[in-house]
């Protein structure tokens, strides 16, 4: 869409419905369906507490992105929950959402897809090399040592951030031919799974004694469990470039949300099929051993090719999303102005996906130390999520004439419910991180609370950059 003077370059509606949809799938479905049935059995220990606990964080996911399908639909502009808070509640806090998913948040999430699709990876007796240390980087009196497998991670970093760099046309066009592989993948390890000779409808009645069993356990597989839905939000942070955003989005939003639950609780219940409960918790990764027990040795390759294709399309949905974020910010007069650039023969915000990656392989050469802030960032996450649902019943009241191409189905039950489930997960991961990491925990506090300082510097040297859609009232 270009600006009414074409003084600019802006960004272009070329994202259909078809590659919104393939946002949400793709990028909702990275490497958790094929690990977390395990991690839920030692939380839980009954299959039907399991299913129990996919049920209710689809329904959880499903109603957040209900509401999120009518906020998107209202304001179709890059950036999504930044733009829903600041509309709402001003620009210190939608700062401070942007500067957590800028600084931690994006960049924790594609150096933990890349570690782990080289991990995956590295299954491979052919790629066993990849644990092997390649140079060393002299700090001082230290040194760092870079791995064949952080190389690995960091080319797929450039690579798909260089997709992004060229059309966000030609991304979605990646992201929906390999999102379609993915799920024809899922669908056949689901096949694999219920014509396995040795499986049987019993596996369903076993149970595993060890479970940590009671709420903490439930709510700990729960979490698991949306871990494992997480990403449906990448879609609204691009809704600047979807075509008929009040239409497509929240079709995407709904349909790929369903179709992710009906995949999710068909794999569980293809291991269950083969496997009974201990054995599913004992599994490093269920869905391979399941596969393996199947089929012999070549499931488990299988299930790894699948999962290294499953992160490769979330790693493209996660640099997609990430960009428009540190964009809108900037737009607004809030971050550095350059990261409001559009690139005039792509149209796209080529430095803020140049700048997001940088961050990134930052990370990746760190060693691994940013999983810790990435546990940490799903604490701020949730809150974003719950921050940002809250706005419907903000604009609901302000702006009841509002045009609403879509309302939220079961107004206001289901947007309230969403807020008090995050409400319950943020309690829960907040005390299980104090437990765990009480530092860590101050840490990533802290930098929540860093962008308060930054936030005050930008909006006393403010300039906004004018021709953005919300400024155009489009």
């Amino acid at each position: 869409m270009a600006n009414p003077d074409n003084s600019k370059p802006d960004l272009l509606r070329e994202l259909n419905v078809w590659h919104a949809m393939a946002i949400v799938v793709g990028t909702i479905i990275g490497s958790g369906i094929f690990r977390v049935s395990g991690e839920m059995m030692k939380d839980v220990g009954t299959p039907s507490l399991v299913y129990l606990v996919w049920i209710v964080g689809g329904l959880l996911s499903f109603f957040g992105a209900l509401t999120y399908a009518e906020l998107g639909a209202i304001k179709p502009w890059a950036g999504g929950e930044y733009v829903y808070i600041r509309d709402a509640y001003g620009p210190l806090p939608s700062f401070l959402y942007a500067w957590t998913w800028f600084l931690v948040a994006k960049p924790a999430s594609v150096a933990s897809i890349t570690t782990g699709m080289v991990d995956v990876l590295s299954t491979f007796s052919s790629l066993s090399f990849l644990s092997t240390v390649c140079f060393t980087i002299p700090l001082g009196t230290h040194a760092m040592a870079v791995s064949y497998g952080q190389l690995v991670a960091v080319a797929a970093t450039i690579l798909i951030s260089a997709l992004n760099y060229i059309g966000v046309k030609k991304a979605g066009g990646f992201q929906l031919v390999l999102t379609s592989l993915k799920v024809l993948m899922i669908f056949g390890i689901i096949f694999i799974g219920f014509t396995a000779a040795s499986g049987g409808w019993g596996n369903f009645h076993t149970t595993f004694l060890g479970a940590k069993g009671g709420m903490a356990g439930f709510m700990a597989a729960l979490v698991a469990a949306l871990w494992a839905y997480d990403g449906w939000n990448d879609l609204n942070m691009v809704s600047s470039e979807i075509k008929n955003p009040e239409r497509s989005i929240p079709i995407a939003l709904i349909a790929g949300v369903a179709l992710v639950a009906v995949l999710y609780m068909g794999m569980n219940a293809a291991i269950q099929y083969v496997m009974p409960s201990a054995a599913i918790a004992g599994a490093r990764v269920p869905a391979s051993l399941a596969t393996q027990i199947a089929i012999g040795a070549g499931g488990a390759a299988l299930v790894s090719a699948g999962m290294a294709l499953s992160m490769l399309v979330t790693l493209n949905g996660t640099i997609m999303s990430g960009g428009r974020v540190p964009f809108a910010v900037a737009r607004d007069g809030y971050f550095f102005k350059a990261l409001a650039e559009v690139h005039p023969r792509f149209h796209t915000p080529s430095l803020a996906i140049v700048v997001q990656a940088v961050m990134s392989i930052l990370l990746l050469l760190g060693g691994g130390k940013f999983t810790d802030f990435l546990e940490l960032a799903i604490f701020a996450e949730w809150l974003f999520y719950m921050t940002a649902a809250s706005t419907v019943f903000v604009f609901r009241v302000r702006e009841p004439n509002t045009h609403r191409p879509f309302r939220t189905w079961g107004y206001p039950v289901v947007p309230a419910v969403f807020i008090l489930g995050a409400a319950v997960v943020l309690f829960y991961t907040f005390k299980a991180k104090m437990e765990t990491s009480p530092i860590g925990t101050m840490v990533m506090t802290a930098v929540i609370l860093g962008g308060i300082p930054v936030y005050w510097y930008f909006a006393k040297n403010r300039t906004t950059t004018e021709g953005t859609e919300e400024h155009r009232g489009s």
